[in-house]
């Protein structure tokens, strides 16, 4: 059994852009959460966690950055914050929630959620859904299940650039977005109530977790996302994740993660399908059995690929997986028919 203690160490900052620090004699890539921790400048000594480098993970291949023993120990602000967020561990701050407060009363909202398996569906998706609607609020909640620091995303920071999203609510153990909230739950109802979206996009932050188990994987926060927005009265489709190339069975064609989700939901839920893809749409139906309705979009792949939005998923460029680009695309179209 592993000691799941911290692989910490010291190291120096060696590169500004892109972050690189020696470890040991070793230059190796790092990233720091600056929203956390400040500035990193050359000759900075630091802390860095160097277990996702020396496991080799695909999605973690950097160092991350503890602390700036350099400039780093002064931080904290003086604001009027009372909850914490990474409560009881190192790296625990204040925030500001974002929920409503109890004398606030509203119905149901009817904002719709299309809850994503994994992050690399947030682009495609945030595009399709803003294509029929312009000007339209489309915003992101980040869930747990993968990356949880809200400013490691390239993908929410060009899409924010480029006016896709409205804005980004960093829920429950996720942080560091423009706005905070406690619960996943108190992020949609706030994103629909409070901050006035038209439709929400939920879902994890980069570098899903995965262990190769039936139900140990990251891709189950779809099930609690769902949960939470079917709870609250929402419309709720959920993207599932597909792929014609990934070398792993378990992913091939309907990922495993989405056909568990839709086994497991004790609420009807929308399954927006790509078209003209006869064998995974059948393997859907016997998922979704007499529960979720399905529903054939066609996703623009052609369109997609002309933005120079994100187009790679774990190696593999849309033209060597178009399947896996097809299913946010056709998710993000029904969604913004929904809105």
């Amino acid at each position: 059994m592993s000691s799941g203690r911290l692989k910490l160490r010291r190291a120096l900052v060696v590169d500004e852009d892109p972050l690189t620090v020696e470890v040991d004699g070793e230059r190796r890539p790092a990233w720091a959460d600056t929203g956390l921790l400040g500035e990193m400048r050359v000759g900075d000594e630091v802390v860095v966690n160097v277990a996702a480098l020396d496991l080799g993970l695909g999605s973690g291949g950097f160092d991350v950055v503890h602390v700036n023993l350099s400039r780093g120990l002064q931080g904290g602000g003086g604001g009027g914050e009372h909850v914490i967020k990474l409560n009881y561990s190192s790296l625990q701050h204040p925030v500001e929630p974002v929920e409503r407060p109890l004398a606030e009363t509203h119905g149901p909202p009817a904002t719709p959620v299309l809850v994503l398996p994994l992050h690399g569906h947030l682009a495609p998706a945030a595009w399709s859904a803003a294509q029929a609607a312009p000007e339209a609020k489309i915003g992101y909640v980040q869930t747990a299940g993968g990356a949880l620091p809200g400013s490691l995303s390239r993908d929410v920071a060009e899409l924010r650039e480029r006016g896709l999203l409205c804005g980004h609510v960093t829920a429950a153990p996720a942080y560091g977005g423009e706005h905070e909230a406690i619960s996943v739950a108190g992020a949609l109802d706030a994103a629909a109530h409070g901050l006035g979206w038209d439709a929400i996009l939920a879902g994890p932050g980069p570098g899903i977790i995965g262990s190769d188990t039936h139900l140990g994987h990251g891709g189950l926060a779809a099930l609690d996302t769902a949960h939470a927005a079917l709870a609250l009265g929402m419309p709720t489709l959920l993207s599932p994740r597909l792929s014609a190339s990934d070398p792993r069975e378990r992913h091939r064609g309907v990922s495993h993660h989405t056909v568990t989700v839709m086994r497991m939901l004790l609420g009807a839920v929308e399954i927006p399908v790509p078209s003209d893809n006869p064998v995974v749409t059948a393997k859907l139906a016997d998922a979704a059995a007499w529960r979720h309705k399905l529903t054939e979009v066609s996703a623009d792949l052609e369109a997609y690929a002309a933005t120079g939005l994100p187009a790679r998923t774990m190696g593999r460029s849309l033209e060597e997986d178009p399947l896996f680009f097809a299913a946010p695309l056709a998710a993000g179209g029904a969604l913004r028919a929904k809105g």
